[in-house]
């Protein structure tokens, strides 16, 4: 199981206020798993009701963050050192049973996977951060959710890191 029940309440009330940040300092972690995947060193950091990854050369941020204004991009690329990264961003808003049954999904999908981390929210089993990393021919990618009960909305984001 990597699931972890959080003793901790959400720091993000809302889709719209996650911002996105490429080599934003580390930020304290709730929960975080390391692992190596194709040969590169990953972190999955669980932050409030956000995550940062750290792969490679790549410390991607997806959190309420202080003087960054919120809203995350549709898509956002970048070379970094011999690698090509490319970021996606989708938020949907469901209705309150599509809802739960999505964020049972995610849950499921990532209890079954072997390099995922996802933390629960107290107040409810719908307050869910979840991470998975997959290798890839070429190099890794990752996927994350947010989702939020109250507003019914959850943040998928899509990111890949190739080298080139």
């Amino acid at each position: 199981m990597n699931g972890i029940a959080l003793d901790t309440p959400y720091l993000d009330t809302d889709a719209d206020q996650l911002s996105f940040t490429l080599g934003h300092p580390a930020r304290e972690a709730l929960a975080v798993r390391e692992l190596t995947v194709g040969g590169i060193d990953v972190q999955l950091r669980l932050l409030g009701a956000s995550h940062q990854v750290c792969a490679g050369p790549v410390r991607e941020t997806v959190a309420c963050l202080p003087d960054v204004a919120g809203g995350l991009p549709d898509t956002a690329t970048e070379d970094f050192d011999g690698w090509h990264y490319s970021f996606s961003a989708q938020v949907c808003s469901l209705s309150a049973e599509a809802f739960g049954a999505e964020v049972a999904l995610i849950r499921s999908r990532s209890d079954a996977h072997p390099r995922a981390l996802y933390g629960i929210f107290p107040g409810s089993a719908d307050a869910v951060t979840a991470l998975t990393v997959e290798r890839e021919k070429a190099g890794l990618s990752w996927r994350t959710w947010h989702t939020y009960p109250r507003s019914r909305r959850i943040v998928a984001t899509h990111t890949r890191l190739e080298a080139r």
